[in-house]
């Protein structure tokens, strides 16, 4: 157990309802948790299931945080100022760096591509004359001398 599950788990307060302790017990543990909680309940007695379903998507807890709400707080932050121009300058040349080494991967990965996909249609071309040339020779064979 982490340090931020076990300060939420003893945050819960002992004299609250077993429904707010299972709350809150589910919460500390993530949308995981709640996921699993909902697959074993509709699997013991589906109605169950899907009222922890119905009290999922009524309290917003299956949409609660998304991926482009993090990388717009991340980019937020990204562009702070530590208040330290030595590490501000620091930090602005390595993500410079690594933009341009992205970049850079990315172009390489994309010539592989055009690469692999010409040696592909190369390779069908070429079977696709050895095809005719065959085709070809089948039909010019002579006929068998008639006796």
């Amino acid at each position: 157990m982490n340090t931020a599950s076990s300060s939420a788990s003893m945050a819960i307060d002992h004299r609250a309802g077993v429904f707010a302790r299972a709350e809150a017990w589910l919460d500390a543990r993530g949308k995981g948790a709640w996921i699993a909680a909902m697959v074993v309940s509709f699997i013991l007695f589906w109605p169950i299931g899907l009222a922890l379903l119905a009290y999922m998507i009524w309290s917003k807890r299956m949409f609660n945080t998304s991926c482009t709400a993090m990388t717009r707080s991340r980019a937020r932050h990204m562009g702070k100022s530590s208040g330290n121009s030595a590490f501000d300058a620091y930090k602005a040349e390595t993500l410079r760096r690594l933009e341009e080494e992205q970049d850079n991967f990315e172009a390489f990965l994309k010539r592989l591509r055009e690469a692999k996909d010409k040696a592909e249609f190369d390779q069908f071309m070429n079977d696709r004359a050895n095809a005719r040339a065959t085709d070809a020779g089948d039909d010019q064979t002579p006929p068998a001398p008639a006796v």
